[in-house]
C-alpha cells in the first residue's frame, strides 16, 4: 500500500514517495512536529524560492540565530506553500567534526524536505 500526497489547495499529485520519508521518530534539529520529511522529492512539482530573513528566531532550544537562510517549497500548479527545505538531514561524510567533537554545522548535511502535514491531502492507493 502507497500514500498518495496532494496538494490540500488544487488537489495536485506531488509525487512524493514513502520510501523517501524519513521516520516518525528520526531526530531533526529543527523538530518535526505537524510534519512529514522527505530526503528526495521531484523537483518538477515544486517552485523553490529562497528566504532571507533578519531577526531573531530559534531552531532548538540551545541554538538561536539573528539571519534565517532557508527556502520556501510552494506548489507548481497554484503557488501555496508546501514546507521549507532544511540542511539538518544526515550528515554527507563519516568525519567526527570539528575538532572530533562530533557533527556539527560545520559538517555538510543532506537536505531535509519538510512539508506540513496540513498542506497535503494524504490518500493511500490499494
Amino acid at each position: 500500500m502507497a500514500s498518495i500526497y496532494c496538494c490540500t489547495e488544487c488537489g495536485t499529485n506531488l509525487n512524493l514517495s514513502t520510501t523517501h520519508l524519513f521516520p516518525q521518530d528520526f531526530y531533526f534539529e529543527a523538530g518535526n512536529k505537524g510534519t512529514l520529511s522527505f530526503a528526495l522529492i521531484d523537483t518538477t512539482k515544486f517552485k523553490l524560492e529562497k528566504e532571507d530573513k533578519i531577526r531573531p528566531f530559534f531552531e532548538t532550544v540551545n541554538y538561536w540565530g539573528i539571519q534565517r537562510n532557508r527556502t520556501k517549497i510552494k506548489c507548481n500548479s497554484c503557488g501555496k506553500l508546501v514546507g521549507y527545505v532544511y540542511d539538518d538531514g544526515p550528515p554527507l561524510t563519516d568525519s567526527p567534526g570539528q575538532y572530533h567533537f562530533g557533527p556539527s554545522q560545520v559538517i555538510p548535511r543532506a537536505p531535509r524536505y519538510r512539508f506540513k502535514t496540513k498542506a497535503l491531502k494524504i490518500t493511500t492507493e490499494t
